[in-house]
């Protein structure tokens, strides 16, 4: 009976360390708005104005607006100062990011708030989805913060840069996960100027955070009829899932361009992973330095592409043709 009552003890303090993390659920959100803390969708402006978290702030798609199109990296800070500044979205004060549930992009989010300095940063990863669950109310309205002007500084603690990857390879105290999927992995599926992973990687795609890895692809088969398989696994479950590693050492997750290795970070954190950094830059950077080792390397293929863009545009021209003589036949 001692050992069972010690037992439900320890289970309860692990819920209770995994609650006061950097992800919350809706209760949390509840109670953080009463309080003032500051609410940001990250999601496109459509999307937030179809309906959000009553009093939520938007700037737009975060991905898009606070980052360098070609790059993926982060526009300039004096940008960022700006757009931030101009939402009233300030680090230093208590935020909660969301999107839809699971959305990688919710954890950008609140990458973005730790590496300019926020200390009061979480995200909620059930979304607007968990939201409606939960029978909270929606708004269609937007909200206006009242603008502030911003100083900002990264943060290197949370941040990992090419340079310091690279001389990470030849530490054996620092392990690197990938976040990405298998075929990114193993260069299959080239999305940079080549393909592969960076060597001693252990591939770990960000989905297999979820309870069911597979809904995304479910949901575009329509095999599923809601995202609630995005929901994330009991921390048990993913304990085991990352029981490979070691919480004392230093850990560096990447993903293409920092956005889903975002997620993978913050729940390693949450395990109790002492130094998590995420690799901004991620493959998109590493590849573009030629020189960097890598595994599995396979180069993109330009004229491959060509060819397949061409015959994509010669269907296009055909249906198109096919199309205007039905028209003309009516």
């Amino acid at each position: 009976m001692k050992r069972l009552l010690i037992t439900a003890l320890l289970m309860l303090l692990a819920n209770a360390v995994w609650a006061a993390g950097a992800i919350v659920d809706t209760a949390f959100v509840v109670e953080a708005a009463g309080r003032g803390a500051i609410i940001w969708d990250v999601r496109s402006a459509d999307q937030y104005r179809k309906g959000h978290i009553p009093g939520a702030v938007n700037i737009g798609d975060a991905g898009q607006v606070l980052r360098n199109a070609n790059t993926e990296d982060f526009i300039p800070v004096g940008q960022i100062e700006k757009i931030l500044g101009g939402a009233g979205i300030d680090p230093a004060r208590e935020i909660i990011v969301y999107a839809s549930r699971g959305n990688p992009y919710a954890y950008f989010g609140l990458y973005t708030i730790q590496y300019f300095g926020g200390k009061q940063a979480y995200v909620y990863h059930d979304g607007i989805d968990g939201w409606r669950a939960a029978k909270q109310p929606v708004s269609t309205e937007d909200t206006r913060l009242a603008p502030v002007a911003l100083k900002l500084a990264p943060n290197s603690a949370v941040a990992a840069s090419t340079g310091q990857v690279l001389a990470a390879l030849k530490k054996p105290g620092v392990q690197i996960i990938d976040t990405r999927t298998p075929k990114e992995y193993s260069g299959e599926d080239i999305r940079a100027i080549r393909g592969g992973h960076i060597p001693g990687a252990v591939n770990i795609p960000y989905e297999m955070n979820w309870v069911d890895p597979d809904t995304g692809a479910k949901l575009a088969r329509r095999q599923v009829a809601d995202n609630s398989g995005m929901t994330l696994k009991p921390a048990e479950d993913l304990k085991k899932l990352y029981a490979g590693l070691d919480p004392d050492k230093e850990t560096i997750v990447y993903c293409q361009s920092g956005v889903r290795a975002a997620e993978t970070a913050t729940v390693l954190t949450q395990l109790g992973f002492k130094d998590v950094k995420v690799y901004d830059s991620s493959w998109l950077g590493y590849a573009g330095v030629l020189s960097a080792p890598a595994n599995n390397e396979t180069f993109f293929n330009v004229g491959l592409l060509n060819g397949r863009l061409a015959t994509m545009q010669a269907r296009i021209e055909q249906l198109e043709r096919e199309l205007a003589a039905a028209r003309a036949g009516k």
